[in-house]
């Protein structure tokens, strides 16, 4: 990690999007050095419910035993292991034994849908979360995860894009929330211009964020990126400024 890039991202956030939450951190490790584990569990918990912990200072790792749901161990990269009759569960259920969420209306559609989707391991037996002003200069993060209001999602969502004719920087993929925070934005490092994925529209996973709270996962060669033209761009702008007191309480 770049100690200079840290305080750059610091100082500059603070400028421009004052009093709004700052992002995690996210890489892979091969040991977690001292940061605490999240625990195994025979019972279902949700990954983004434990990310609370994160966003609020302290540092959390997950491996194969501590990714308790089996989205998150797949999302994160721990397994390929798909649960059984999960066609059936990610639509109609099956009646009498297992309740569907119906976010796809048929079986048909989910197996396709799993055939198709993106294939992720990880590159390393842990998956570190820390928020940015906790990183430690030995971190090298992979992917920074904001979770934020509108007002700061429309300045992350225009900066992503700032430096690019596309008008695709930030994708907005079906996928649980984990998926949308780790598998997803860690894929984009393969892309010559990786782009950032806006995601927590998963209904399962929004219990544990607040009610007007979205994710904005950056993989980071274009996180770098962005950090380089904030001092450019139209955060620089009488336009900016207006949604600026807004973030920051101050437009009464």
């Amino acid at each position: 990690m770049v100690d200079q890039l840290q305080a750059e991202f610091l100082e500059l956030w603070g400028k421009y999007f004052p009093g709004a939450e700052l992002p995690l951190a996210l890489f892979y490790t091969e040991s977690t050095d001292g940061v605490d584990k999240a625990p195994p569990s025979e019972t279902h918990r949700c990954m983004i419910c434990d990310l609370a912990k994160v966003r609020k200072g302290e540092a959390l790792s997950f491996d194969l035993a501590g990714a308790v749901c089996g989205g998150a161990k797949r999302y994160l990269g721990f397994s390929q292991e798909i649960a059984p009759n999960f066609d059936f569960f990610l639509s109609c259920g099956i009646p009498g034994k297992l309740e569907g969420e119906r976010y796809k209306k048929t079986p048909e559609l989910v197996r396709e849908l799993v055939e198709a989707g993106p294939r992720f391991e990880a590159p390393a037996p842990y998956a570190v979360f820390k928020r940015w002003d906790k990183l430690a200069p030995e971190d090298e993060p992979d992917v920074v995860v904001f979770f934020a209001k509108p007002d700061v999602l429309s300045g992350l969502f225009t900066l992503a894009g700032y430096d690019t004719a596309s008008t695709e920087a930030v994708i907005a993929p079906f996928a649980a929330g984990c998926g949308s925070i780790v598998q997803y934005p860690y894929l984009e490092l393969s892309r010559v211009n990786p782009r950032a994925v806006l995601g927590m529209f998963d209904v399962s996973a929004r219990p544990c964020v607040p009610a007007d709270v979205l994710s904005f996962a950056v993989p980071m060669p274009l996180f770098e990126r962005m950090v380089a033209n904030m001092d450019e761009c139209f955060l620089i702008t009488e336009s900016w400024k207006k949604v600026q007191r807004r973030i920051s309480g101050n437009d009464g």
